[in-house]
């Protein structure tokens, strides 16, 4: 195993509640090393942090690994599917409002 993976590894699992989740998959190409990490949707907020410090830290501690080894490492967190299983992006077309709709219910 590679350190950079132990050290994602140690670091994402002693945040989250439900370790056993955390999966981690590293890929090596010309660009560099990318590490995606899959979590609980439970646990997204932790990896994620308030305005996304967390993730932001963790990123550049693995860019610092990745310097000591010569390597360009990117980080890549995944958005769990629902809990209906399906992997569909959220929208929010069908609740936003136009423009329009929105002054008008200002009644200005």
């Amino acid at each position: 195993m590679e350190n950079d993976i132990k050290f994602l590894e140690f670091v994402v699992k002693a945040l989250v509640e439900k370790p056993d989740d955390v999966k981690i998959v590293r890929t090596v190409d010309e660009m560099g090393v990318l590490m995606t990490l899959d979590v609980n949707r439970e646990d997204m907020g932790k990896i994620i942090g308030r305005e996304g410090n967390t993730a932001k830290a963790i990123r550049t501690l693995l860019r610092v690994v990745g310097m000591k080894n010569n390597a360009r490492v990117n980080l890549k967190i995944n958005e769990p599917a629902d809990a209906m299983g399906g992997s569909e992006p959220r929208t929010t077309s069908s609740a936003s409002k136009t423009l329009d709709e929105a002054m008008s219910d200002l009644n200005l």
